[in-house]
């Protein structure tokens, strides 16, 4: 499929994933407050709704990546936004903490069907070893979901309550996200793969590609867990190096354009390298990046970039490399198996997060963060062993 003809399937799914984005991941971000100082529900237990659906995520995603090899993505990703549509209709009406933990179950079936590692396994099931520079693109589009969702979340908020925004997103999972699903992204040119791909947990790997696999579930894990802790806990870390909050804030904000810039530094490689120089150099950034936090020194907002630009190739690469180790035909039902442990990593970062941070304060979790950067680029370099 040519150039002219991947534009429109591209640029739909970068809009559905960030509506997505923002009607889940990053929905509370912003509407948790609100929501604690309507019911008196415990900010902890509001929160901790996202990790129940982070949790559900990672134990669906290995199911999705072998429907999405069997059927394409089209279906899945439809499904998706009727999930995230229905849970968000769930939250609205929620009458108490357990319906609004349960309207997270649905979300996080949509998240599950619908971020990131769906959209890259629809992308490997159309375009094959071809779809490096759409996945890359495509992650271009996500760096824009914060930008875009939180100032929209923040403007419904005052303007319609919490309850009215959850109901907005929903209209728009089913009114912009689902028609762009159904009326651009085709279903695959290619047959279906063999039995044992479509069928088996895990498809068939040699000796050398399983330790591949399980080394870069291990990169998974710890880049979503270091991830996810930074952006719960950034605002609390800067504050117990006694930057005002006003600050933080400001310096937060250098992480998103980041992002976006050193996606596309790579994307102007038009992939003249392999994929794990972008994974090794993602790591590297964010590595220094938090070690430069940890050390107190002056220099916050470059540490922050940093750490932004590593975060954002880090999402190429995880899309890309397991796409080149692994090969087209097995893309989708891996990405989806590779996806699981680092939802669930993912789902545990806060709860860590704070637990580390009330009995090791600051320190403690910029000690664990380091351990943590610098462990992955360690096992960075074992997948290069693997490759």
């Amino acid at each position: 499929m040519d150039g002219s003809r991947r534009w429109p399937v591209i640029s739909a799914l970068g809009i559905v994933q960030i509506l997505s984005w923002g009607s889940s991941f990053y929905l509370l971000g912003v509407l948790a407050t609100p929501i604690a100082a309507d019911t008196g529900w415990p900010l902890t237990w509001i929160v901790g709704g996202l990790s129940a659906g982070l949790l559900v995520a990672g134990l669906v995603s290995p199911t999705v990546g072998r429907t999405i090899a069997r059927h394409g993505g089209r279906p899945v990703l439809a499904s998706a936004a009727v999930a995230m549509a229905t849970g968000l209709v769930v939250l609205a009406l929620a009458p108490n903490l357990t319906v609004f933990l349960l309207a997270w179950l649905f979300l996080g079936l949509g998240m599950g069907m619908g971020l990131y590692d769906p959209a890259f396994a629809t992308l490997g099931r159309l375009y094959g070893a071809q779809a490096r520079p759409a996945i890359a693109t495509l992650t271009l589009w996500g760096g824009f979901a914060s930008t875009v969702s939180w100032p929209l979340s923040a403007l419904l908020v005052e303007a319609i309550g919490w309850r009215g925004t959850c109901l907005a997103y929903a209209g728009l999972q089913l009114a912009v996200s689902l028609p762009l699903v159904l009326w651009t992204i085709p279903p695959p040119a290619t047959p279906a793969p063999g039995p044992d791909v479509r069928q088996k947990p895990v498809p068939v790997l040699a000796e050398r590609e399983r330790r591949a696999f399980v080394v870069m579930a291990g990169i998974l894990v710890l880049g979503g867990t270091v991830m996810t802790m930074v952006s719960v806990h950034l605002l609390t870390l800067l504050q117990a190096r006694a930057v005002p909050l006003a600050s933080a804030v400001a310096f937060g904000a250098l992480i998103g354009p980041a992002q976006v810039g050193a996606r596309l530094m790579e994307m102007a490689g038009r992939g003249r390298h392999h994929p794990l120089w972008t994974l090794t150099a993602a790591m590297s950034l964010v590595a220094v990046g938090i070690a430069l936090l940890a050390v107190e020194v002056p220099f916050v907002g470059l540490a922050l970039v940093l750490y932004g630009a590593g975060n954002g190739i880090y999402s190429i690469a995880r899309g890309t490399v397991p796409l080149v180790l692994f090969g087209p035909e097995r893309y989708a039902p891996l990405i989806g198996l590779l996806a699981r442990p680092g939802l669930m990593a993912q789902a545990a970062a806060p709860l860590v997060g704070a637990f580390v941070l009330t009995h090791g304060g600051a320190e403690g979790v910029f000690v664990l963060l380091t351990t943590l950067a610098v462990a992955n680029v360690a096992l960075v370099g074992l997948l290069w062993r693997c490759r």
